[in-house]
């Protein structure tokens, strides 16, 4: 049975070790003046923009990543924290104030991220690098419209933002357009424990 065209961004799922992910996420602000929407899947960065910095300091402030080859991915947003004023709203919309949880990247976290049909998967993929495509975001389910980009064939460039760990072992996956694979955060800031410093301006 051929794979279902359904894209949902990044999802953890485990650690490389076969240890469940726990869940672990940390809470991050959403600047009114992010012109923007966010979406659950969806891979971000802290901002480079001072104006939008949490005004106590206490909370990263994320914006979205390209995830294109040499950009950086900080985390994946797994959640929003209800708005009291709208409690069906599934997702961030642009130029509002929220709060998103972020699960952060860490080198040996395994997120299962869907092929866009593209390309041509092939079993030589697994143990290369991939970059994402950002597609648009489902403002119903919530989930983030970014995918693993088959056009730009995998390939071992360093600085691709995904490195393909295998075919998510998922019942009906199978090798072809819209597969689902397992994937490890390529240029997480946080792979090495050395930072990047950016002076937001």
């Amino acid at each position: 049975m051929a794979n279902v065209d359904h894209p949902f961004g990044l999802r953890p799922v485990r650690y490389i070790d076969g240890s469940p992910w726990n869940g672990a996420t940390i809470r991050c602000y959403i600047s009114a003046s992010y012109g923007t929407a966010l979406f659950v899947g969806d891979p971000v960065l802290w901002t480079p923009t001072l104006a939008e910095k949490d005004a106590t300091v206490k909370h990263p402030t994320i914006n979205a990543s390209a995830g294109t080859s040499g950009t950086i991915i900080r985390g994946v947003i797994t959640s929003f924290e209800p708005d009291p004023t709208n409690l069906s709203r599934t997702y961030s919309p642009a130029a509002t104030e929220g709060w998103a949880n972020v699960c952060i990247a860490q080198p040996n976290l395994i997120f299962q991220v869907q092929d866009d049909g593209d390309g041509t998967p092939a079993a030589v993929w697994a143990g290369q690098n991939a970059i994402l495509a950002a597609g648009s975001g489902n403002t119903i389910t919530g989930l983030s419209g970014y995918e693993l980009d088959g056009s730009t064939t995998p390939t071992t460039t360093q600085a691709h933002t995904l490195h393909i760990v295998g075919l998510a072992d998922i019942e009906d996956n199978e090798l072809g357009d819209y597969a689902i694979w397992d994937v490890i955060i390529n240029t997480s800031q946080n792979a090495t424990g050395t930072y990047l410093g950016i002076t937001a301006a």
